[in-house]
């Protein structure tokens, strides 16, 4: 296996398939690596990885995260932390440029302190003319038919009004745009958490009809957790969303707006062709407002361009279309994560419904990492899906798959009434009938099953013959209980009173025989 030392961020086993996602559209190495902001040796050491290793590249695709780390668990994404180091902090001082008092020796000086193997001050000088160019021009970007999608969230609000208190509601409006026929799609939502951008860009998706190889985002906190110009990290649930879509997330850089210049073209233009429009119209629910967006929306884009005697929805059906990718047969559900010990029974707690999901008994005392959606459970164990289960929203309830559990706790959930007769027929008659006479006492039958128990595991001391003899007394004497039998047992009552059905016919009669001791209730006067 070839390692690398001296690196810094080893590439999760989602960039790993991005990777060989984009690979697969067609794109060169060098296209790869700009896209997912990685060096482009980087990516042709993998390549050359993936050819050399015993799986096809759609076999790697369908592998889980535990498969992937073990096969390629060591390679990074920046070589030089020295370099990278420099690199970040000049972001920092480029900010600052224009400060009145700006210096570039008080930012070495304090470049010095903050890292340990510096670089001296011509060097500092040099790689930042080099990043920084005194001339600086902006290109034409030339975007390829179903390469990518923008998306980006405008920056004023609309509002819906509350209809119980007639309070107003701001809300967000999510923009997409396929860069080459601009094609636009809007929608509101009630907020740019990871949630609702997830579910606006499905259904972004969903209206386009298709898939495009990336997703360029803003620096959203719901898509970024960190950004960065060189290595943004972006959010986990964002690339699950992306896989499930089979693209890949491209973040435009920190500050440079010119990376997404179309989706701010098209939220100034939505200002001009949805928020004008309907700015003296009142909305009372999210469903009426983008009903309303919905017909703008189709109108805007039904629009003819100026110079190209083509509307954007004719540029998309006609060119882009046929490059999108096919939509996934299932929509996206969010997923979050909870962590949860196995307890001593076989079940994890999941503190959100605070109810118990089963998983298999060897994990009992580990600690799993538990994934969930709105409908569904998966639990996992060092990047291994142990267990999955449908979600169930009542309180208290233990959700069991009996596959999951010992031999002991299955034969535990099959008690039943007529698990327990049948049990106690095979030691006689009279201990199934006082099997039934206990089993009738309760309207609760559940609450019976453990004398039921109690009462059949005394053959094992006594054997059958002797327990159901003693049923047979426990019956005559209507005192078929768990303590009326072992007390009958330990005394040897069972043989005493074997055959002893008569003394037990006629309750009128006295059982005691006549002797000169006895005496009369007039002695007691």
């Amino acid at each position: 296996m070839i390692k690398f030392y001296d690196m810094a961020n080893t590439l999760d086993p989602m960039d790993l398939k991005q990777i060989i996602t984009l690979h697969l559209d067609g794109l060169s190495n060098r296209n790869v690596g700009e896209a997912l902001n990685i060096s482009r040796n980087t990516v042709n050491t993998y390549m050359k990885l993936f050819q050399s290793c015993d799986y096809e590249l759609d076999e790697l695709l369908q592998m889980d995260s535990a498969q992937l780390r073990e096969l390629f668990p060591s390679h990074t994404t920046i070589i030089n932390d020295r370099y990278n180091e420099l690199m970040l902090y000049f972001e920092k001082v480029n900010q600052a440029r224009n400060h009145p008092g700006f210096t570039f020796l008080y930012h070495y000086n304090e470049y010095k302190q903050q890292v340990r193997s510096p670089y001296g001050y011509t060097q500092f000088m040099e790689h930042y003319n080099r990043k920084y160019a005194k001339i600086k021009g902006s290109m034409k970007l030339e975007h390829g038919a179903g390469n990518e999608v923008f998306i980006d969230f405008a920056g004023k609000k609309l509002h819906i009004i509350n209809s119980e208190t007639g309070e107003l509601l701001p809300v967000e409006v999510f923009v997409a745009i396929l860069p080459n026929s601009q094609y636009t799609y809007v929608e509101a939502c009630m907020s740019q958490k990871r949630e609702d951008m997830i579910a606006c860009m499905g259904n972004a998706l969903s209206f386009f009809g298709g898939v495009p190889k990336a997703i360029v985002s803003d620096n959203l906190k719901s898509a970024v957790t960190r950004a960065s110009k060189y290595e943004p990290e972006i959010n986990r649930t964002f690339k699950d969303f992306a896989l499930h879509y089979n693209c890949v997330i491209n973040p435009a850089r920190s500050y440079s707006p010119q990376d997404k210049a179309l989706v701010e073209n098209a939220v100034q233009l939505a200002y001009q062709r949805i928020y004008y429009p309907i700015r003296e119209m009142d909305f009372f629910s999210l469903g009426d407002l983008n009903g309303e967006i919905s017909k703008l929306l189709d109108q805007y884009n039904d629009l003819l361009f100026q110079r190209k005697e083509a509307s954007r929805k004719e540029l998309f059906q006609s060119i882009e279309r046929g490059y999108l990718k096919p939509l996934p047969t299932s929509a996206y559900q969010v997923k979050d994560y909870k962590r949860a010990k196995v307890q001593k029974i076989g079940y994890v707690y999941f503190s959100p419904d605070k109810c118990y999901y089963s998983v298999p008994y060897r994990y009992i005392g580990t600690t799993t990492l538990i994934h969930y959606t709105k409908s569904t459970i998966e639990v996992y164990y060092n990047n291994e899906r142990i267990a999955t289960h449908e979600r169930n929203p009542s309180k208290g309830a233990y959700i069991t798959n009996k596959d999951h559990l010992s031999s002991t706790h299955k034969a535990f959930t099959q008690w039943s009434p007529d698990y327990f007769k049948t049990l106690a027929a095979r030691h006689g008659h009279n201990v199934l009938a006082c099997i039934e006479t206990v089993l009738a006492e309760y309207d609760y039958p559940e609450a019976a099953y453990k004398r039921c128990m109690g009462i059949i595991q005394y053959h094992r001391a006594y054997g059958s013959q002797r327990l159901d003899n003693a049923c047979k007394v426990a019956l005559l004497a209507e005192t078929c209980s768990y303590t009326r039998i072992g007390n009958i047992l330990k005394r040897g009552l069972d043989k005493e009173y074997a055959g002893c059905e008569l003394a037990f016919t006629n309750r009128n009669e006295p059982h005691i025989p006549l002797h000169q001791n006895q005496r009369g209730r007039e002695n007691y006067q």
